[in-house]
């Protein structure tokens, strides 16, 4: 259980690297989106070859299909909830549409949301024994680095202090290690079709995520090579995949 907290404390860790990173330095709107971009080809490769293969071989289609569907429908409902409570641009780099006070619950509620699918993945990754899915967790880091980067120069933009963003990440980056220890705590003596509904469910909402935040921020600021570096990020995280 330390082991799947460390790992998720691993891949939530780059939530404050990234948060520092578009703190102090002045990083372009279209460097964020590129960096998005190729965050993005690598979730999505480890979401296909780590979670949905994975839990297809341990269960077959039934489980796969409805763990998709049911986390790409809850990612749904809380992230339709979010846009009412001020969480709607948590990703954004150009500045937040509301102010500090306004935005504070949903940005905190997002960070979560967006968050506790990719940790919970991690952890499951661990049980029976199993090595850590190295693929998993450099995809969760290399995409949380310019999630955070993008949200603390909107957050800073919106009047934010550095202090109250880098809190908010260390929180989150804490508590991406607590879902991963529990998710491998909870699940350690499930069945096999119940831990491939949990992957396929992990893998329905962080894809869902990514269509409906991560991915049109990328493209609004990286604009056409956004293609391009998507692939080069999933072939990455292909290969560390098959090397694994």
């Amino acid at each position: 259980m330390l082991l799947a907290g460390w790992w998720g404390f691993v891949g939530g860790i780059a939530l404050v690297l990234g948060a520092v990173l578009g703190l102090v330095r002045d990083v372009s709107s279209r460097t964020i989106g590129l960096v998005m971009a190729f965050g993005a080809g690598v979730l999505i490769s480890a979401l296909a070859f780590e979670l949905t293969e994975d839990a297809y071989d341990q269960a077959g289609a039934r489980e796969v299909v409805l763990g998709l569907a049911a986390g790409a429908a809850t990612f749904y409902v809380g992230d339709r909830w979010l846009d009412r409570v001020g969480g709607a641009h948590r990703k954004r780099s150009h500045g937040l549409q509301a102010g500090p006070g306004d935005d504070a619950k949903g940005l905190v509620l997002g960070a979560l949301l967006d968050g506790i699918p990719e940790s919970a993945a991690i952890g499951i990754t661990l049980v029976g024994g199993k090595p850590v899915g190295i693929a998993v967790v450099a995809a969760v880091f290399l995409s949380n680095v310019p999630e955070a980067m993008s949200a603390a120069t909107g957050l800073r933009k919106a009047g934010h202090s550095r202090r109250w963003i880098l809190l908010l990440w260390t929180a989150v980056a804490l508590m991406a290690g607590v879902v991963a220890a529990a998710a491998y705590a909870l699940l350690g003596g499930s069945s096999p079709g119940v831990l491939a509904v949990i992957q396929a469910f992990a893998a329905g909402a962080i894809l869902t995520m990514l269509a409906d935040t991560m991915m049109p921020e990328a493209f609004e600021n990286g604009g056409r090579l956004v293609g391009l570096v998507t692939t080069a990020g999933f072939a990455l995280a292909f290969l560390l995949s098959q090397a694994g």
